[in-house]
Parts: C-alpha cells; sequence; structure tokens
C-alpha cells in the first residue's frame, strides 16, 4: 500500500480549478500552494490518495462549486467539504466559534474510514486547532505550517498605527496565537518556508522548539510561469487589460499582483510612485488586486484600500499613469508577468508581512526582476535568485530609493532577469519541493509506514536527506 494523505485549509474558497485568487483576504497564496501541494504530491508514484478537507458552503453569493460534498481533483486526490458554522461564506476570523465542531465531524468521518491518513498536514491557525484535537485522539501525526503568523500580523498592525483593540476586534487575533501556541505543542513537524520565518516568527512562540522545525522552500509551477515570448496576440490581449487607464502605455510597468488588503501595503507603492518625478516619468504603475464588480459587494477592508487607492492617485495627480482594471482571468495571469518582462518592467511586492513570496517566484521564473519587502520569505528568495533588491516598506523614503536605484541601470536588469529565470529553475521547481518534503517524511515519523515512505523515495527517484 502507497500512502494515504490529509490536507486541511478551512477558509477562503477553494476548488479544484479556476481558483479565485484575490476576490478576498483570505482567497491568495495559501489556496494556491495547498492546491498545488495536493496535485503534486497526488502525482507521486507510491502515494495512493490525497485528501483536502475544507467547508462545505451553501450561499448564493459563492459557487455553487463549494457546496459540494466531494470534489474530484485528480484520479489520486480530491476535495471533501465538511459543514460547520452558518451555511453561508464566512471570513476566517468569524469561523473559531465552530471549528470544535468541525474537529468531531472529521474525527467520526475518519473513523468511519477502513483506513486512516498516514498524516495531516494542517495549513494556518484554524487548520493547526483542529487538526491538534484530531490527531490527538486519533494518534495520527501532525504537521503543521502557520502560512502567516499572529503575532508578525500583531506587530506589524501596531507599527502601521492600529491599536491593540482595533486589531482583537478585527482579527480576533487572541484567538489565532492561542491556536497557534496550541499546534506548535502538539505538531510533530513544522514545515516553514523560509530560515527568517523559523528564527524571527516562530520563535517568538514559547511552544515553538525549533528542532521541530524543516524549511521548504515553495514551489512555483515552471510550465505555467516561465520566460517564452508572448505571441503579438497574447502581447496585445494582455496590454487591452491595462491600456485604457494609460497615457503612454508602452512605458516599462512597475507591477504588483495581490489581493486588497491592508496587510499588502499597496498605498505606500502608489505614494512611493507619486513622490517620485523619475519613476513617473520612466514608469507606469499597474495593480492587479484581484477582480470585483461592484466596490458596494466588497468586505470592509478592501473598500478601505480601494478608498486609500483613489484618494492617492488624485493627491498626486496620478491619472494616466496607473492601471487597476477590475477584470482579470487567472490564466492570464502568467502573461501579465511576461508582458511586463517584454516592456523591462518591475515586480513590486510592498507587503508589510510576507511569510511566502510566491507571486516573487512566478515573476521571477518569467524574466521579471524584483524589488519586494525585506520581511519573510523575499529575503530568502532574493538571496539564493540575486534578481532585484530589498526594501523597507514602512519607510516611504526608502522605497521610493530602492525603487529608483532598482531602475536606473539596465544592465542590472538583464542580470536579473537571467539569474531569475536560472535559479527559480534550480531551487524552486514544484519537484524539487516535494521532494524535499517526502524526503523529511522519511526521517521524521517513525511510525508503521516507513516502508510505505521507503517505496515513495524508491519510485520517485527522491534521496532521502
Amino acid at each position: 500500500m502507497g500512502l494515504k494523505l490529509l490536507h486541511l485549509h478551512l477558509h477562503g474558497l477553494i476548488r479544484s480549478n479556476n481558483l479565485e485568487l484575490g476576490r478576498d483576504s483570505d482567497t491568495g497564496g495559501q489556496t494556491l500552494y495547498v492546491s498545488e501541494l495536493v496535485k503534486e504530491l497526488a502525482a507521486c508514484p507510491g502515494v495512493d490518495q490525497v485528501d483536502l478537507v475544507t467547508r462545505l458552503i451553501q450561499d448564493r453569493k459563492v459557487s455553487s462549486d463549494y457546496s459540494q460534498a466531494r470534489e474530484r481533483i485528480t484520479s489520486k486526490s480530491q476535495i471533501l467539504r465538511l459543514p460547520f458554522g452558518p451555511k453561508r461564506y464566512l471570513r476566517k476570523e468569524l469561523l473559531w466559534p465552530y471549528l470544535d465542531d468541525l474537529a468531531d465531524r472529521l474525527i467520526h468521518t475518519l473513523q468511519d474510514h477502513e483506513r486512516l491518513p498516514d498524516w495531516i498536514h494542517a495549513h494556518y491557525a484554524d487548520a493547526g486547532y483542529v487538526a491538534s484535537l484530531v490527531c490527538n485522539r486519533l494518534g495520527i501525526p501532525f504537521v503543521f505550517t502557520g502560512h502567516s503568523l499572529g503575532r508578525e500580523k500583531k506587530r506589524r498592525l501596531l507599527q502601521s498605527g492600529m491599536d491593540h483593540q482595533q486589531i482583537e476586534n478585527i482579527y480576533s487575533i487572541g484567538r489565532r496565537i492561542e491556536a497557534e501556541e496550541l499546534a506548535l505543542s502538539q505538531a510533530n513537524l513544522v514545515v516553514t518556508s523560509t530560515l527568517q520565518e523559523t528564527k524571527s516568527q516562530y520563535a517568538r512562540y514559547r511552544n515553538f522548539v525549533e528542532k521541530q522545525a524543516q524549511t521548504i522552500p515553495p514551489g512555483v509551477d515552471l510550465k505555467r510561469f516561465n520566460n517564452q515570448e508572448l505571441s503579438s496576440s497574447q502581447f496585445s490581449e494582455t496590454s487591452a487589460l491595462f491600456s485604457s487607464f494609460l497615457v503612454n502605455p508602452e512605458l516599462p510597468p512597475l507591477l504588483t499582483i495581490s489581493r486588497a488588503v491592508r496587510r499588502k501595503n499597496i498605498p505606500a507603492l502608489i505614494e512611493a510612485f507619486g513622490r517620485s518625478s523619475l519613476l513617473k516619468e520612466r514608469y507606469n504603475l499597474v495593480l492587479v488586486l484581484g477582480t470585483r464588480s461592484d466596490l458596494s459587494q466588497l468586505d470592509k477592508q478592501q473598500k478601505e484600500v480601494f478608498q486609500q487607492i483613489f484618494e492617492l492617485i488624485d493627491r498626486y495627480n496620478l491619472y494616466g499613469k496607473v492601471a487597476y482594471p477590475k477584470f482579470h482571468r487567472r490564466d492570464q495571469i502568467a502573461y501579465i508577468y511576461r508582458w511586463a518582462a517584454q516592456l523591462k518592467g518591475l515586480f513590486v511586492n510592498p507587503a508589510l508581512t510576507e511569510p511566502f513570496g510566491l507571486t516573487l517566484l512566478e515573476a521571477a521564473a518569467s524574466g521579471l526582476p524584483i524589488v519586494s519587502t525585506d520581511d519573510g520569505g523575499p529575503s530568502d528568495i532574493l538571496s539564493k535568485c540575486q534578481n532585484g533588491l530589498l526594501a523597507d516598506v514602512t519607510d516611504l523614503d526608502s522605497l521610493k530609493q530602492v525603487l529608483e536605484k532598482a531602475s536606473v541601470n539596465n544592465k542590472n536588469w538583464n542580470l536579473w532577469r537571467n539569474n531569475g529565470i536560472e535559479r527559480t529553475q534550480k531551487y524552486f521547481s514544484w519537484h524539487s519541493h516535494v521532494e524535499r518534503y517526502l524526503s523529511l517524511m522519511t526521517n521524521q515519523f517513525d511510525i508503521n509506514n516507513t516502508h510505505k515512505l521507503a517505496k515513495v523515495i524508491h519510485l520517485s527517484g527522491i534521496k532521502a536527506s
């Protein structure tokens, strides 16, 4: 028998295809990572089944896809949706009262199966809380990935000017930190994306033991994200997303792709751009912030971010210099990176906290140099890829100066482009990510599955570390 694995990803909207990335603050990089990891693991010889457990949602405001109790992903992987809490879609901060009910449901569901999972991998604090209860009850090994951590988020929000009560009211940060502490006390293994995350963020938790953590650099889909030149029709179609906003659409773009949430710090990028005569002369600013049909339908946080964006564009009179399209298809994202690279632009990530940095890898693989926050994952990525510059994004003058520095040297741009393409292939492919993931499990879990893991390693051509 091969391995049977279970992943827990409880909030946001996740399905087997056409992910609604950027739809809201809960449907972002973590959703994509979990989806891709499940598919890649299921493709490994020696893995029999990979289940992804999430929340069943019955809400006319979202797709009926999320009301399917079972959805096949591949022949060896599926999404299992369990109901807990109200039927309607809820942001993650409102799910805490219902997680004990989910834990009970999941325990009963697993006990009804002929065979328990060989391990459960929980993603984010809410799933970590549930997995702690389930794994303790059933004796299943438990892997935890926080993706972003409550203590770090609280620190950054306080730094940005919010007070403790505001943070608690909006983010239920106390519950989140307690759940992270519980998960860290119970987990057999903590998987992080970067060494910085391990040493600077997890280290703030009283229940964290550094030897239980292992760093696995994130993977990027190199079949989708690459430096292949766009055809003329692909280039024109991509340009059309932005050209109606821009007076000179042929200028290189400063491109950012993210959700419109406070953590992503988009207003700071606009303000740095607005303050710089050099940047305004040489670049357009292109903001891909998810899709929206009506601002009134967005959640409060997104409305506030867009309001800040519109006010800053007006304050610095950036009309004709900033594009912020309402719609794009997910399959266009890869073209957008390559379009920006062909125009010799830069990718900018101004996030206050960035534990992962998947968009940085996508940009790098597409041949697009980077200016990024110095927080979290980007420092590890750029140390390997050597394809851009880091900035203190909490200091607007510093961010402006780094952007200006990145813009003035064409020789650096070409070097950064080539480095990004070459080194994402070397360090950040999905193959290398899954190879490292399964190799770690062979060393971590002294369970009855040792022979199964050995079979996976043998069949996958993976060398145990």
